[in-house]
């Protein structure tokens, strides 16, 4: 498989610009997941996330990359790109059976502005456009309402709940997983 490259010009509406994230959002990614929310359903370990935990995925998305796995992005506003709001990704990046997945989590200030959902947007439509993806998968727990509620505003279709279906926090949890196939992205 090939590497995955960044979109050029990158990903953007109004609301929310996709940009690789930088070394020097180490510090914003580290506050960010230290939220009570981010670290309840993104962190899936008992231990705290700290500055080792986010320069070593760093290096690991980036790795993930260039063998055309995962494309991960820091959320910012386009009139402060330095700004970080949010994250998310592409992953699961299958061409050969044409699926991938979308995630995604915001910092807390982000949250109540539709930056989620425009961002799902964007990256549902460069999957299904540039990486040629004709399936879309989106997880998350299932008292992530939040997270629900942006994957059916995006036009995703809950399928089922996954039983024990991963690790998590030192037991296993349950997952929600939804689709969205090409040509049912729900228009902003």
């Amino acid at each position: 498989m090939s590497e995955l490259r960044f979109p050029d010009p990158p990903l953007a509406d109004a609301v929310v610009l996709l940009r690789p994230w930088a070394e020097l959002d180490v510090p914003a990614a580290l506050i960010a997941r230290s939220d009570a929310s981010v670290d309840r359903f993104q962190w899936p370990h008992d231990a705290r996330y700290t500055e080792a935990d986010a320069r070593q995925f760093f290096i690991e998305q980036e790795q993930a990359r260039l063998r055309g796995e995962e494309l991960h992005f820091a959320f910012v506003t386009p009139a402060s790109p330095s700004e970080v709001l949010g994250g998310g990704s592409l992953y699961a990046v299958d061409p050969r059976h044409g699926r991938a997945a979308v995630g995604y989590w915001l910092a807390p200030q982000a949250r109540g502005h539709g930056i989620a959902t425009h961002a799902v947007r964007l990256l549902a439509r460069h999957a299904f456009e540039k990486l040629e993806i004709a399936r879309l998968e989106l997880t998350c727990a299932p008292d992530n309402l939040a997270s629900q509620r942006v994957a059916e505003r995006c036009g995703f279709t809950r399928e089922g709940v996954l039983r024990s279906h991963i690790p998590y926090k030192g037991g296993r949890r349950d997952t929600v997983i939804y689709s969205l196939l090409a040509g049912e992205l729900a228009a902003p």
